[in-house]
């Protein structure tokens, strides 16, 4: 409700358009964003962005393709680490968040490979 995610998301849509690059992605980003944190956030962003932009836009197919290519990051080692006893999980957390980086960089790059 602050609006500090309109602000974000407006920062980065500048800095790709000041690349010179499409900047279409960037609505689909809150999902990205979320999803490490908790999956049913990242889904009820993603309706959200499939609501707002349509089904058939390109931010909703990068938000369905994000949700698919990423992990909730922090409830899997927070479960799985606990429950076989891990304490020490800090280079497993910079691990999980880089693949994590990875999955959006994927997904983007093969939404604009297959959806132009």
């Amino acid at each position: 409700a602050s609006g500090a995610l309109g602000y974000v998301l407006d920062g980065i849509r500048w800095c790709v358009t000041t690349l010179g690059a499409d900047a279409r992605f960037v609505d689909a980003l809150p999902t990205a964003l979320v999803k490490p944190f908790s999956g049913s956030a990242a889904r009820a962003m993603l309706i959200e962005t499939m609501q707002s932009h349509g089904v058939d836009s390109f931010p909703a197919l990068v938000a369905a393709t994000l949700q698919g290519s990423t992990e909730t990051t922090f409830y899997v080692l927070a479960v799985y680490f606990g429950a076989v006893g891990i304490q020490r999980a800090r280079h497993a957390v910079g691990c999980a968040l880089l693949a994590d980086l990875a999955g959006v960089l994927a997904s983007i790059g093969v939404c604009y490979w297959f959806f132009g």
